[in-house]
């Protein structure tokens, strides 16, 4: 059992986990294709929030190696906490990356959907992250005190 599961108690957190990892591409994948459709209309607000998030996606990587990321919120066994890069500001740099290209998508569309489908996309991320959290909470002794330190999502705001 993951620690996530005994965090919810049994195997709830890990079936939490996986049905917030299917909204989060589900929403995704429809954002990006109805972005896909204005693609020829990129205005400079989608391409800046892109760009970021493709910089910040490329920083996160490069400072938490694939071999300890996991796409679902439970920690990998044998994982380490990051605290350095971006994790020195952000506690989940990845999902910042991820609200930013769905901003930059929702921008492209011009339309107010992608808007909610955004918001939609931020309660996901946001339930992940207490799931997250809460595991990473028993795993690590100094977590707790790193949370008093950053922001879940974007510096000085969330």
């Amino acid at each position: 059992m993951s620690m996530g599961a005994r965090v919810l108690g049994g195997d709830a957190a890990e079936w939490a986990g996986r049905w917030l990892v299917a909204l989060q591409f589900g929403l995704l994948a429809f954002m990006g294709g109805r972005a896909w459709v204005t693609l020829p209309i990129l205005d400079t607000a989608a391409v800046a929030l892109l760009t970021g998030s493709a910089g910040m996606a490329i920083w996160t990587l490069a400072v938490n190696r694939p071999g300890n990321f996991n796409i679902r919120p439970t920690p990998r066994s044998g994982g380490t906490l990051v605290t350095g890069g971006p994790y020195r500001w952000i506690r989940h740099p990845m999902y910042t990356s991820v609200l930013l290209g769905a901003a930059g998508a929702a921008v492209m569309s011009h339309q107010v959907l992608d808007v909610l489908l955004w918001f939609a996309l931020l309660v996901v991320l946001g339930a992940k992250a207490l799931i997250e959290e809460r595991a990473l909470t028993l795993r690590f002794p100094g977590y707790q005190d790193y949370k008093t330190q950053t922001t879940r999502f974007v510096p000085w705001l969330v």
